[in-house]
């Protein structure tokens, strides 16, 4: 399991450096996307479903959004020369994710420990504690409800947005929308 999660890793790492060096917008666009997916993919092996699956809603319709809007994108000004300033802010902000990762990483428990210092406390006091005979809906319900409403919101969210984003009825073509806002009749 060890060996997949630093295989989905440096996936995850050449799909950014492919997002951030390459020269074509929907190239670019779809290497972040990669980077999103491997993500869901390790909230899935870490034992998160729930998240992995708002993961991949959010990442579908984000990565819709914006092959949508680099479609039309002018591509000119990201093949200018490249800005000395930028480039040193960069890595500076780069050293200090990188700093701030290693301080975290830290006091993680490595992968294959049981750590289950909340799961036991829910097992324990499910029952007792929220009335519900079922323990994973006692869960999910009482002890995380907030966590469940925020994920129902973003799925919601996202849904009306590809909606309305992706909806036919209603739109004007650019010739008409020119000729309104002009007050050019024909």
């Amino acid at each position: 399991m060890n060996a997949l999660f630093h295989v989905l890793m440096l996936f995850m790492l050449f799909g950014a450096a492919v997002a951030i060096e390459t020269k074509n917008m929907l190239s670019s666009v779809i290497a972040a996307g990669v980077v999103g997916f491997g993500l869901s993919l390790m909230f899935l092996f870490l034992g998160a479903p729930d998240i992995a699956i708002t993961q991949v809603i959010v990442e579908v319709l984000s990565l819709i959004i914006l092959i949508r809007a680099t479609t039309f994108a002018d591509n000119r000004a990201i093949e200018r020369k490249m800005d000395s300033f930028a480039t040193v802010t960069g890595l500076i902000f780069i050293g200090f994710l990188v700093m701030a990762a290693v301080w975290a990483f830290q006091d993680i428990t490595p992968f294959g420990d049981p750590l289950m210092r909340v799961s036991r406390s829910y097992l324990a006091g499910s029952s007792s504690e929220t009335g519900a005979v079922n323990v994973v809906a006692g869960v999910i319900l009482d002890y995380r409800a907030y966590d469940t409403l925020g994920e129902a919101i973003v799925l919601f969210t996202s849904i009306l947005g590809a909606f309305v984003i992706l909806r036919r009825r209603g739109k004007k073509s650019v010739e008409e929308a020119d000729t309104e806002h002009f007050g050019i009749l024909e």
